[in-house]
């Protein structure tokens, strides 16, 4: 495929996980991919920054066009989700998360808008089946995806005149590290790994690649026409409506 063309992107969070995947992805493509994250990357073009600052995201999007002069697909990637009741959750607690989650996006995409609007560019943001439903203890995270989600949605309504298309993708139970680690916490990490299969239609739950695909199509000109959606991936979970099950199938 060459539906990528001399192309340049952006990915928050690209060092790992479901932002790694889409690096990959794109690359395969032709795509000359930054990766933005306070570490370094040793595999893309890294760009070393604190998202959760508010000079991060800035910093990041115009390392991109002193380097390669353009930019013309942003991904938002990075985030991180904590497990505390609404009840005991601090103020610094809530702050965290949103300012990683929703603050950065939208600050990246505000920084980005000049040079996406050149290039009539597309973004895509990860949000998560959370910005639509919830898991216990996740007050702030759904907060974070679900205001992610909404500002998809106006980004693709006060930019789509000027070319510049605005998505999102929202993952379900992804297997990243993260997760990984997550089950191999539990008393018995094969039992639970069975339940969370048990609990997708599909009888898996998902890889970053299943994730990536999407986000690659729709930062693509065979896109041109979707703006403005948020997409679950997510194994047909939010589907599935909670009911008890016969023993006999």
């Amino acid at each position: 495929m060459n539906r990528f063309k001399n192309k340049v992107a952006l990915i928050t969070g690209g060092r790992s996980g479901i932002g790694k995947a889409v690096a990959y992805h794109l690359r395969n493509e032709g795509v000359r991919v930054f990766t933005a994250q306070r570490g370094k990357d040793e595999e893309f073009e890294g760009i070393k920054t604190d998202l959760a600052d508010p000079s991060g995201p800035e910093k990041a999007v115009l390392e991109v066009i002193a380097r390669a002069g353009q930019l013309d697909i942003l991904v938002n990637s990075a985030g991180i989700m904590q497990e505390v009741s609404v009840e005991k959750m601090s103020l610094e607690e809530w702050q965290k998360t949103l300012n990683l989650n929703l603050t950065a996006p939208f600050l990246t995409i505000r920084a980005a808008l000049p040079f996406l609007r050149k290039s009539r560019g597309s973004i895509v943001n990860i949000g998560s089946i959370e910005g639509i439903g919830a898991n216990p203890k996740h007050s702030a995270y759904c907060a974070s995806k679900a205001g992610l989600h909404g500002l998809t949605r106006a980004v693709a309504v006060d930019h789509g005149y000027e070319g510049i298309r605005c998505n999102a993708v929202a993952p379900g139970w992804i297997d990243t590290e993260l997760n990984s680690n997550l089950i191999n916490s539990k008393a018995d990490p094969s039992k639970y790994k069975s339940q969370l299969n048990e609990i997708h239609p599909i009888s898996r739950t998902g890889k970053p690649e299943d994730v990536a695909a999407l986000v690659v199509f729709l930062a693509s000109d065979d896109a041109g026409f979707i703006t403005g959606q948020v997409y679950p991936v997510d194994g047909g979970r939010m589907a599935r409506l909670s009911s008890p099950q016969p023993e006999d199938i």
